[in-house]
């Protein structure tokens, strides 16, 4: 298991007994020890196999009649930490429906792929990849983050502590690019791949904005490198979050209910759509919380924000399917129980669905053994199914990409409804019991209630 956080390697010590009277002596040594310091590796040791270890076979995907739309994003902890009685049911539980399962290339469970130039450590991809075959997913590999030594860092070693928040150097584009087409071919089940994180280490402080043209750049390097190695492959970016302000912004590119987009995301963007080599996807994460904190004016009117979203992606795209990369509904410190948690998620994918959203992951933020896990698909250390596990696949079977939806109709606005022609998927956005007719139907709704019907 990778840690989230490294330490730092120690930094060298120095005597200080040095008589009085020789400051130029002093002030010289400082800057010998200042340069030592900067020089000094950091981080971690890299494990760098001395044998490496061969590529696992991978089943071919499942092979379905629609794209699933819905899928999970792998993260510190997963199935493959578990004992293997855990691993089992969680396996179970992804398998009930086929959908897509995202990896990271390093962090994220995955150790550093690439510790020094041309030495791979591909163990903890191969075993993810491997559980995900097992688990009959759809396989993603999202192309984040970089080794060390790409990013000024020492060859040989791994500085967790600033793994996530560091770009690859300019001069070194190229050798992400070359290390992207030596993941795919590792796992050649794999068709579809994100370009990076987020923009991490992208921003640029003296502008007080991202480095687009940087982001572009090297995707543009990486996107032609894979094509190059396999035109089959699907590559997809720029993978930025767009926050939004709770405020009605005049100008802004998009605003709603909820407020408006921050400028400088859809900025981002819009340079990367324009100066991009080619694109099979464009991607994008975010959250219906204002950056102010809270959701406006509420958590079910706030999730309009990933409709509004999607629709202008679609458009501005010139017609790109639009993948969510992660999303998020839940204020900080909410102190929502995993009734309310998971009927906000509902309201949410239902948007993604309305709206044509093409993909959209779900982040599952699983746990250690005995560690509280909202949101989680499955109980650490036991494997019992929770909430969202069920959500998932529920949207999954019934709510693939491309299912023509049909519009029924609430007699009350507080039951929010999804219909397709043969089943549909109410919830009740309120904290109390709630009655209403939902297509011809009388319900009764306990508080959150999501509720499955089939229509006959």
């Amino acid at each position: 298991m990778i840690p989230s956080r490294g330490q730092h390697a120690r930094r060298p010590g120095w005597g200080v007994a040095i008589g009085a009277g020789v400051l130029a002596l002093l002030l010289i040594l400082a800057v010998l020890v200042y340069a030592g310091s900067r020089r000094s590796p950091r981080g971690e040791v890299a494990r760098v196999p001395g044998v490496q270890e061969p590529a696992p076979t991978l089943a071919s995907p499942p092979a379905l009649e629609n794209w699933p739309r819905w899928g999970v994003t792998h993260t510190q902890y997963s199935a493959d930490n578990e004992p293997a009685e855990v691993e089992d049911q969680a396996r179970g539980l992804l398998r009930r429906e086929p959908m897509l399962q995202n990896q990271h290339i390093m962090g994220w469970g995955a150790d550093n792929p690439e510790p020094a130039p041309g030495r791979y450590n591909l163990r903890d991809l191969n075993s993810r990849l491997t559980f995900i075959s097992s688990a009959g997913g759809i396989p993603v590999i999202t192309l984040c983050c970089a080794p060390d030594w790409m990013k000024g860092g020492t060859a040989g070693r791994t500085d967790w502590e600033k793994n996530a928040t560091v770009a690859p150097l300019r001069e070194h584009f190229d050798d992400f690019a070359k290390l992207s087409v030596r993941i795919a071919k590792q796992y050649p089940t794999v068709k579809h791949f994100l370009v990076w994180n987020e923009f991490k280490g992208f921003w640029d402080p003296s502008a007080d904005k991202w480095d687009a043209a940087g982001y572009t750049e090297m995707y543009n390097k990486v996107y032609t490198a894979l094509k190059k190695h396999d035109p089959a492959i699907q590559v997809g970016g720029p993978y930025i979050s767009l926050g939004s302000t709770g405020k009605q912004v005049p100008g802004a590119v998009l605003s709603g209910p909820w407020g408006s987009v921050e400028p400088r995301g859809m900025e981002a963007l819009e340079h990367w759509l324009a100066r991009k080599k080619g694109a099979d996807f464009v991607v994008v994460d975010g959250w219906s919380t204002a950056i102010e904190g809270g959701a406006v004016p509420d958590e079910f009117t706030a999730v309009t924000k990933f409709g509004a979203i999607t629709t202008w992606l679609r458009q501005r795209s010139g017609g790109l399917p639009v993948w969510w990369a992660e999303w998020y509904v839940e204020p900080e410190n909410s102190g929502w129980d995993e009734t309310r948690r998971t009927a906000v998620q509902a309201a949410a994918m239902m948007e993604f669905a309305s709206s044509g959203a093409a993909t959209a992951l779900y982040w599952n933020p699983q746990r250690k053994q005995g560690q509280e896990c909202p949101g989680c698909l499955w109980e650490p250390g036991t494997g019992a199914e929770l909430p969202m596990a069920g959500l998932l696949s529920g949207f999954t079977k019934w709510f693939p990409a491309g299912i023509e939806l049909e519009r029924v109709e609430a007699s009350d606005p507080q039951v929010k409804v999804l219909a397709q022609q043969r089943m549909l998927v109410m919830v009740n956005t309120t904290a109390r019991e709630l009655s209403a007719t939902v297509d011809g139907e009388q319900v009764t709704l306990k508080p959150y209630e999501i509720r499955w019907s089939p229509r006959v």
